[in-house]
């Protein structure tokens, strides 16, 4: 994916002791070594790729040694299966992996939307090789699908509601295909401008967005990777998570990190959000108990049985809890901003991580 990397911009492919992962880094600068590094850890449907803006303002900077990665099924590094009974795992020891591979001692992390979810699992399993964390338009603590409350409470116990059957299969297919067009609600050009940013947002270079599009197009498909297997459910909405593949990776039965709430240290967190995202918020379209209140997926069975999940309060519950035990959070909220913020206000977006890195939050500022 060379002819997708900005001026300045340049790929390593690095072994590790897990797999070979490709990771973004501006040109000149050497990824390995002492120092301090920010690594940027993409989304669903997604890759390295969109970190580009980011990672080269930092550089301008002389600040941090800012990187990024490929998760494994994205991008160009190696597309082993994915093991979903083991939430996000596999990709968190991945990162692991990749950080002890490049001698760094402890890192910056900045996950966007599932990438949050692995950076949390990182900091979770491994609390010591963090210094700081940013999340930005993060996934909720408890999954995707299928939980209710701030507290995240398990509506069904086989997590019905999330995981890999809730994808939209012509979208699936539609990146299968390497469908470039905007032809349909279902293309993945269609789908960026419909929902990974808010209207009015999209890059104003046509070739910028060209290089978004081959990023999303770059994730692998099938029961290994996106979305996963399926299983179904004799609970609303028939679907059940599956043990492979991307989705089945957020299922609330084996995704829940709202533990980092205890952990005896706490890294400062930065918690960056658009107010318009439609894939994560109170209401998002993403989620099958929304669209069934909409009346759009039938046989919806109540808000007393099913209610949409609470994503973003979930979000701040849990860092709420993290506040309370001592650590600081800070959260920014971009108006007019969707589920990109580091797409869409990219200057905005560096100023605040910055800030981030720079001065941690104190107390009080959550």
């Amino acid at each position: 994916m060379s002819d997708s990397l900005l001026p300045g911009t340049t790929a390593t492919r690095v072994p590790t002791d897990r797999l070979t992962q490709n990771v973004l880094h501006p040109e000149g600068v050497d990824p390995a070594g002492p120092g301090e590094a920010v690594l940027f850890v993409h989304g669903n449907v997604s890759s390295a790729l969109f970190w580009q803006q980011p990672l080269l303002a930092l550089a301008e900077t002389g600040r941090v040694r800012p990187l990024a990665v490929d998760l494994r099924g994205y991008g160009d590094t190696d597309p082993l299966p994915i093991d979903a009974r083991r939430g996000v795992r596999d990709w968190a020891d991945d990162v692991a992996a990749l950080v002890d591979a490049l001698g760094l001692d402890r890192v910056h992390l900045v996950g966007w939307s599932m990438g949050a979810g692995v950076v949390l699992q990182f900091l979770l399993d491994r609390p010591e090789r963090v210094a700081s964390v940013a999340l930005v338009a993060p996934m909720s603590p408890y999954g995707f699908g299928g939980t209710a409350g701030p507290e995240g409470r398990l509506l069904s116990e086989d997590g019905a509601g999330s995981g890999a059957g809730v994808a939209n299969p012509e979208f699936v297919a539609a990146i299968a295909a390497g469908d470039t067009t905007a032809d349909r609600p279902t293309s993945p050009r269609a789908v960026l401008r419909a929902f990974y940013v808010a209207p009015g947002s999209l890059p104003v270079d046509p070739q910028l967005e060209d290089v978004f599009v081959a990023s999303m197009l770059s994730t692998r498909t099938g029961e290994d990777h996106y979305p996963g297997d399926a299983a179904t459910s004799a609970t609303w909405p028939g679907v059940s998570p599956g043990e492979r593949g991307v989705l089945n990776t957020v299922a609330p039965t084996v995704f829940d990190l709202s533990g980092i709430a205890d952990l005896p240290g706490k890294p400062p967190v930065l918690w960056i959000r658009g107010d318009a995202d439609p894939i994560v918020s109170d209401a998002s379209l993403f989620d099958l108990a929304q669209l069934g209140a909409l009346g759009a997926v039938p046989g919806w069975p109540g808000a007393d049985a099913c209610p949409p999940q609470p994503m973003v309060a979930q979000t701040r519950a849990v860092l709420d809890r993290y506040a309370a035990g001592g650590g600081t959070y800070q959260e920014v909220v971009l108006p007019g901003v969707g589920h990109s913020p580091h797409m869409e206000r990219p200057q905005e977006f560096v100023v605040a991580l910055l800030e981030h890195l720079d001065v941690p939050a104190l107390p009080g500022d959550a």
